[in-house]
């Protein structure tokens, strides 16, 4: 086997084996990641004019 097809071929391996690592990774995250639930939004009540009731 000639040096430029060795050297092709271990580039070859190195990125077969770097995209399976990704793929698991990002299959694991994918799996496992909890939904994030977003707090309720709290709107503030209007303020209601209350007129003086004093005798």
């Amino acid at each position: 086997m000639s040096l430029t097809m060795t050297i092709v071929m271990l580039i070859a391996g190195w990125l077969a084996v770097a995209a399976a690592m990704l793929w698991g990774v990002l299959r694991i995250s994918r799996r496992h990641h909890h939904p994030v639930e977003s707090p309720p939004i709290h709107k503030p009540e209007k303020q209601r004019v209350r007129h003086a009731t004093a005798h």
